[in-house]
């Protein structure tokens, strides 16, 4: 029988061209989540959003200069998600771009 454990999962929504001390954010980002021992971590990269600004960003190629969505997703405890999000805050603000971030429960299986 298969074991559901109860999570949290962490979205970081922001952009490829949003840096870090000359660093991809989203790449600084997944090495402190690493550093802090949270269970998982994925970045996707999109081919179509906007956001605030209702600006369109595309991955066509006649588009130049592009800033796609890059979302990283973290999945760990409540606990080690809400530690780690206080630490996201001034890692974002230090970078001096924008990302919006969701926390909502998952259920986890782990299956072998």
């Amino acid at each position: 029988m298969m074991e559901l454990h109860t999570c949290e999962r962490l979205r970081i929504y922001t952009g490829e061209q949003a840096k870090l001390a000359h660093r991809p954010l989203y790449e600084a980002i997944v090495h402190e989540a690493m550093q802090q021992g949270i269970a998982g971590a994925t970045v996707f990269k999109g081919v179509l959003s906007y956001g605030h600004d209702q600006k369109l960003h595309t991955a066509k190629l006649i588009e130049l200069g592009v800033n796609l969505p890059m979302v990283v997703e973290l999945v760990d405890t409540p606990e080690k998600i809400g530690s780690f999000f206080s630490l996201l805050q001034p890692l974002i603000r230090e970078s001096g771009y924008r990302a919006m971030v969701t926390r909502e429960e998952v259920d986890v299986a782990f299956i072998e």
